[in-house]
């Protein structure tokens, strides 16, 4: 896998990751439509993601937790806007408390995902997350996400090369 780029524009209020699989759009969107393997990329390498509730359909969304090396669990919900497979998702990302619950106190981000193909066996993934103001792009940037995600996408390449189409 090729990070192409990472782009942070504090005007426009977004950071994009784009990233280039050896994958058809169609094989990359299982990465996403499939927990298991959600499960295995999602969180980075020290937070391992374990997925709750998975529904990417329009109105659907899911649940989340990321597990630190000492046990302590980070927990995550996400709400559909928009799922076009296998091009394209979008969805509010937010945190929630141990029970579940949305945190109102920790910002909200829109991600866009699309997954556009650069010939038969390659497609380049873009994943643009809007933030609700400056401060909060900041906080969350101060907070890891950008090295999460990173760190993250790096574990894409293993699934992709075993037979990963169930996890």
């Amino acid at each position: 896998m090729t990070v192409k780029s990472v782009t942070k524009d504090p005007e426009a209020l977004t950071m994009t990751i784009s990233v280039e699989l050896d994958a058809t759009a169609e094989r990359a969107w299982q990465l996403w439509a499939d927990p298991r393997q959600l499960e295995r990329w999602w969180g980075p390498p020290t937070y391992p993601a374990t997925v709750v509730d998975h529904d990417l359909v329009a109105g659907g969304g899911g649940t989340y937790f990321m597990t630190s090396p000492e046990g302590e669990k980070f927990h995550g919900w996400w709400e559909v806007i928009s799922a076009d497979p296998p091009k394209r998702l979008e969805l509010r990302d937010g945190f929630a408390d141990d029970s579940g619950k949305r945190n109102d106190e920790m910002p909200v981000t829109v991600m866009t995902m699309t997954l556009d193909e650069i010939d038969s066996a390659r497609t380049l993934m873009t994943i643009e997350s809007r933030f609700p103001s400056k401060e909060d792009m900041e906080r969350l940037i101060e907070m890891g996400m950008e090295e999460g995600i990173k760190e993250a996408l790096g574990q894409i390449d293993a699934i992709l090369a075993g037979d990963a189409t169930s996890g």
